[in-house]
């Protein structure tokens, strides 16, 4: 995580937090409230979070609830959600540790949370603050966008399959940039699949209005469903049409069933198969990802992009998932602290409502409720050469354009960087977003 300064001088983690640390062991005998806390200064202030953090993490994992409970207490003396980058980010992990515990009490934890209301327009309020406040959707509506316009040059039937259909200024771009070429448009086809119908009455609306003004032929065709519930064989590919999918943060999303087959493996199966043996198997045919992606290799897309979160989230154990997110985290948090106020209502909304519920699904969640299974480039690049894609580089203009963007957007500290003809987003020296492009591979594109 890249350190910054705002404010009180305060600066993220060094790449070595618990060096101060080392010899100062957690004592469950210090009483509440911890007055000499207070008088840590802002760099020990946020070395000690992490240092409890992951002491913290370490009681919950043996079901050490005492322990457990004394260093939430002194966490909550030190985090606060409008503090530091240190400060705000621990709130969440402390918040998300909490909710852990509370799990281990089934009745407990639903009679808190049974009130709970997610609202659509919160929804919709959180996704617009992210948009405006951090530039990685811009970033990946852009580089995709590139990429569907390069790859679909001279074709007069496109096809889109937009894997979570919810922000029109996408493919409002697009609408933009086909209106203008040479040869004139093509008669555009977006399928938009997302859970909530009302984002999808909302998506056809705006963009029927804008074809209509630049006289794009134009067609949006809604399929209301999750996901992992997608039946990708009623998505008919029309005779003429070229194909695009476009996947921004879902894919993860799919591994979560990957554990749940594992989990219901009888004793006496996996007694008979050595877990190499089964977790071949699993790779090649039965996990929920894979055949979801062999269905989209049947569709022959000429170009898929997908856009991931480059990290590794999705750790067997507590202390591998959480150690990860910290880091990972504390960027994300970083990149708010470098250029939007601590006290804006917006990025207090976002840092909660986003990064908080994020946060908690990956350290309090487990089984299929465990969404945010985000993995590292490396990992998506197999996964998807084995399910038959071949690799398409990005073209120079789609990275000189983001390049521009990052630069463009108000402060220094966002990098991108090529690899392997893939896209990594980074902030300082820390791998944020991941973008990479594929083909079905009876094609030959070529940048």
């Amino acid at each position: 995580m890249g350190p910054t300064s705002q404010e009180d001088g305060s600066s993220s983690a060094t790449s070595s937090p618990l060096q101060f640390f080392s010899m100062t062991p957690f004592s469950p005998n210090l009483g509440s409230p911890y007055p000499w806390l207070r008088e840590l200064k802002s760099e020990e202030r946020g070395l000690y979070l992490i240092h409890l953090l992951l002491t913290c993490a370490n009681y919950v994992s043996l079901n050490n609830l005492e322990n457990a409970n004394l260093c939430l207490e002194q966490i909550s003396q030190l985090a606060s959600a409008n503090g530091d980058t240190m400060q705000r980010i621990s709130a969440y992990f402390n918040e998300a540790l909490a909710d852990r515990i509370l799990k281990s009490w089934p009745g407990i934890h639903m009679a808190l949370n049974s009130t709970k209301i997610s609202s659509f327009s919160e929804e919709v309020i959180v996704k617009r603050y992210y948009f405006e406040l951090c530039p990685f959707l811009k970033a990946a509506y852009l580089i995709t966008n590139q990429a569907v316009t390069d790859a679909m040059e001279g074709e007069k039937m496109v096809h889109i399959i937009d894997l979570n259909s919810s922000e029109p200024a996408q493919w409002i771009a697009l609408l933009h940039t086909l209106s203008s070429r040479q040869e004139g448009p093509p008669h555009l086809r977006i399928t938009g699949i997302h859970q909530r119908r009302e984002v999808l009455e909302q998506m056809a609306c705006r963009l029927n209005e804008e074809a209509e003004k630049l006289d794009v032929p134009f067609q949006f065709n809604p399929i209301v469903s999750k996901l992992e519930d997608l039946d990708l064989e009623k998505i008919r590919v029309k005779t003429g049409e070229a194909l695009a999918i476009s996947s921004v943060f879902q894919l993860h999303s799919l591994l979560a069933f990957d554990e749940d087959i594992m989990q219901k493996k009888s004793p006496l199966q996996m007694s008979q198969k050595t877990l190499g043996e089964l977790l071949e198997k699993d790779l090649k045919s039965s996990t929920k990802i894979d055949r979801f992606l062999s269905a989209l290799w049947s569709l022959s897309p000429k170009l898929m992009v997908v856009a991931e979160q480059d990290s590794n989230h999705n750790g067997s154990t507590l202390m591998e998932r959480l150690t990860e997110a910290l880091y990972y985290y504390a960027a994300l948090f970083d990149c708010l602290e470098s250029s939007v106020p601590r006290t804006s209502m917006e990025r207090i909304t976002v840092e909660k409502m986003l990064f908080g519920e994020e946060i908690k699904n990956i350290i309090a969640c487990e089984g299929v409720e465990r969404k945010a299974r985000h993995k590292k480039l490396e990992k998506w690049v197999r996964r998807l050469n084995k399910a038959g894609f071949g690799n398409v580089k990005f073209s120079y203009l789609a990275l000189l354009q983001a390049k521009r963007l990052l630069e463009n957007f108000g402060c220094d500290g966002y990098r991108i960087k090529e690899e392997n003809g893939c896209v990594v987003i980074c902030w300082q020296d820390r791998p944020l977003f991941q973008l990479s492009a594929w083909r079905f591979r009876r094609f030959g594109i070529q940048h």
